[in-house]
């Protein structure tokens, strides 16, 4: 996580700009989400392409996804390993019996 957060960084530095401020950050996250949700529902959804629209990935859109996020987390100084590592403490000790585990891996 850490090299992907450097990457970012690195691609966002030679640019005067830098990063979008947060609100800028959320409203470009809420438009991929929105850009994502749109192929999901053409994907596995009820809603087809229409033949004009353009010919997009679910997997495109989780990048973009990404990418937003990561340029959040950089603008904030997050270090997104250590907030992953929070959330998965928090599910393995608080949530670790929420959900019926699969035999096999009881064992």
């Amino acid at each position: 996580m850490k090299q992907l957060q450097n990457e970012v960084h690195t691609y966002i530095s030679q640019f005067k700009e830098g990063y979008f401020s947060p609100l800028a950050l959320l409203a470009r996250m809420t438009e991929e989400l929105g850009e994502l949700a749109r192929e999901v529902n053409h994907y596995h959804g009820e809603k087809p392409k229409k033949a004009s629209e353009e010919e997009k990935t679910i997997e495109d859109e989780l990048g973009d996804m990404l990418f937003v996020l990561i340029c959040f987390a950089n603008s904030l100084n997050i270090d997104l390993e250590t907030a992953h590592n929070r959330v998965m403490n928090k599910f393995n000790t608080r949530d670790k019996d929420r959900w019926t585990r699969i035999d096999h891996l009881e064992e």
